[in-house]
């Protein structure tokens, strides 16, 4: 990642501040996305006709193929979405649940403590291709073929590799060449790591989806037939034969340092299907900002907000520290919450009108003084939540002779390497139409170093059940049919009640920390779209990561090397334990918005890959 910043333009906005690049403007439709062709085909699809949703499912699948080191299709989605017939936000849960086998009494016996962060034992349900067909079929125009002909392209005939793709495949090489020789078969040709900007293919993964067309079209030309023949190719067909008979027969090594057999079956993939559900909304200076439950780590920005709406930001600088510091001393507190009582509402009750109540964030407002909290302060709410058991630091592993190394192995988190290397993890959209139809998204997992390739398939299984404790009584304890408390956290904000602005990041952890400072840089310190996305970023890596080993750093702070010597100072002084980054290396945001007729995208810079489109 480069230190050095891109090429600056100044907006018609602020004539103080200076962008990467302009904020798209139209009035026909935007595009953003983390992958500038995946951007390019969305924006085709508007072209064609398609309309927001339609876009959605292509660009997500294409996704697929130009980041395979960030999303893939064995992976799990949430979507945020806002469709003018419904005239209401609504969200789809595409994070499949542990499968029915997934026990912490079979886990304990595999002598674990924690879910393998690789491998097969951390696979949940694949969630993404059920929730795109469900997407394309209630809310979309087109037919099968035409949403996936781009990605089907891009697989059979190449696409340039991106740099961080390269790098990825190097770091999991020899795992690969020693372990995992279905991937090696696919990521290593002719036995070498590909070259960044090679014409790099997948033309098994290419087949399997011209498959899925194929037995689609067999049904007829109705468009509605052939979304349900594809779906029961994936869930009930040759998809889900494969993903079982792999994970019955194949014992595979993963960051225990042991080998292990998966326990998802085709019966687990049979039985699920997304679901439709309101978003959780929080009402902040005439903006309603909508998150996903508490399935996901989402409401943590709304805690936030509900923090900070006792503290005055207007006027403030955005690269200062009073500014600073009292963003990250409340996200502290709402990740805090997140670990004691987030879980899957279905299981456990998650008192989340408390968490968000004035009553309950006054009193934790008091917590936030001019010194960074060292310690980890949950809430206290009678007759909820659970004792975490924190893990301070990197964990020393497989450490005995001839045993392989956690760099031979992989890592729980898609980043390979802690969140401060911020490298991308996931991929994140978002659209806007001409008709004001909007969507927001973040398709993760199934990254190509998560478990070996299914050899019939071209992809592998995500790793979502990493994020479940082996904890009995514990909100997101592993249980069969529960989903994982994800990371992923698209968000979607109302103003004055009409559908406003989607944006999100990839990111782990640190999703819902760069959502947030977005959110405020533009409603505090008027920053546009393309301005709040290359301010100066930060994260916290307080917080006890979602990922294995699932260790915290209590205290420390990561900040853009761009953020001013006397803020950084300041900051120290407080009492943060500051680390510097490069200069550019904080989050891939994205953002669109609508108001009027005029639609409005901006993408990140840091990365060199993130794109916005529209006209």
């Amino acid at each position: 990642m480069t230190s050095k910043s891109p090429r600056s333009f100044m907006t018609n906005i602020n004539p103080n501040t200076f962008t990467t690049r302009p904020e798209i403007e139209g009035t026909f439709g935007v595009v953003t996305s983390t992958h500038w062709i995946a951007t390019a085909v969305g924006m085709g699809m508007l072209e064609r006709g398609g309309n927001a949703f339609d876009a959605a499912v292509a660009t997500a699948f294409t996704l697929q193929v130009v980041e395979p080191h960030l999303n893939g299709p064995g992976g799990d989605v949430p979507v945020i979405l806002y469709d003018v017939r419904r005239a209401k936000p609504e969200v789809i849960c595409g994070q499949g649940p542990a499968p029915e086998k997934a026990t912490i009494s079979h886990y304990r016996s595999e002598g674990l403590d924690l879910v393998p962060g690789t491998g097969l034992l951390a696979a949940c349900v694949p969630g993404t291709f059920e929730t795109w067909m469900m997407l394309l079929r209630d809310y979309g125009t087109m037919k099968v073929a035409d949403v996936l002909a781009p990605a089907i392209g891009y697989a059979q005939n190449g696409h340039p590799l991106l740099e961080r793709a390269n790098s990825t495949i190097g770091t999991v090489a020899q795992l690969f060449r020693e372990h995992w020789p279905t991937s090696a078969a696919v990521y290593l040709p002719d036995n070498a790591v590909p070259e960044t900007g090679s014409l790099f293919s997948n033309k098994t993964l290419a087949a399997t989806y011209t498959r899925i067309v194929k037995e689609a079209e067999s049904a007829g030309g109705d468009r509605i037939a052939q979304i349900e023949r594809a779906r029961k190719s994936w869930s009930r067909g040759f998809i889900a034969e494969a993903i079982d008979r792999f994970c019955r027969t194949q014992e595979i090594m993963d960051t225990s340092g042991r080998r292990h057999r998966g326990v998802l079956t085709a019966d687990d993939m049979a039985r699920w299907t997304p679901r439709i559900e309101a978003p959780l909304t929080y009402d902040y200076r005439g903006y309603t900002v909508c998150k996903t439950g508490p399935w996901g780590q989402g409401p943590v920005a709304l805690q936030q907000l509900a923090l900070l709406k006792g503290f005055d930001l207007d006027g403030l600088d955005p690269t200062g520290p009073d500014f600073i510091h009292l963003i990250v001393e409340c996200s502290k507190l709402a990740y805090a919450d997140r670990e004691v009582f987030y879980g899957d509402p279905d299981f456990v009750e998650v008192p989340m009108a408390t968490l968000l109540s004035d009553a309950y964030n006054t009193e934790r407002r008091k917590l936030v003084t001019d010194k960074a909290s060292l310690e980890l302060r949950p809430g206290s709410i009678e007759g909820f939540g659970a004792v975490i058991k924190l893990r301070r630091e990197a964990v020393a592993m497989a450490a005995g002779a001839g045993e392989p190394t956690v760099g031979q192995l992989g890592a729980g988190e898609p980043t390979v390497g802690r969140l401060g290397n911020t490298r991308g993890d996931t991929v994140h959209f978002d659209i806007v139409d001409q008709a004001g139809n909007m969507i927001s998204s973040t398709p993760s997992g199934g990254w190509l170093h998560s478990s070996p390739v299914i050899p019939e398939l071209g992809f592998c299984l995500g790793t979502r059940a990493q994020m479940f404790w082996l904890e009995e009584g514990h909100p997101a304890a592993l249980g069969p049919g529960r989903r994982p408390r994800t990371t992923l956290s698209p968000t979607m904000a109302l103003r004055d009640g009409e559908p406003y602005v989607a944006w999100g990041s990839p990111g782990g952890d640190g999703q819902d920390q760069w959502i947030t400072q977005f959110f405020l840089r533009h409603v505090h310190c008027g920053m546009n779209l393309q301005e709040a996305i290359d301010a100066p970023a930060w994260h916290s890596e307080h917080l006890p990561s979602s990922f294995w080993p699932r260790t915290a750093r209590p205290g420390v702070l990561v900040l853009e090397s761009r953020v001013p010597k006397q803020t950084i100072a300041e900051l120290e002084r407080r009492g943060h334990i500051v680390e510097m980054g490069p200069d550019w290396s904080e989050g891939r945001l994205t953002a669109a918005s609508r108001v009027g007729r005029r639609r409005r995208a901006a993408a990140n810079p840091r990365g060199m890959q993130g794109y916005a489109a529209g006209r």
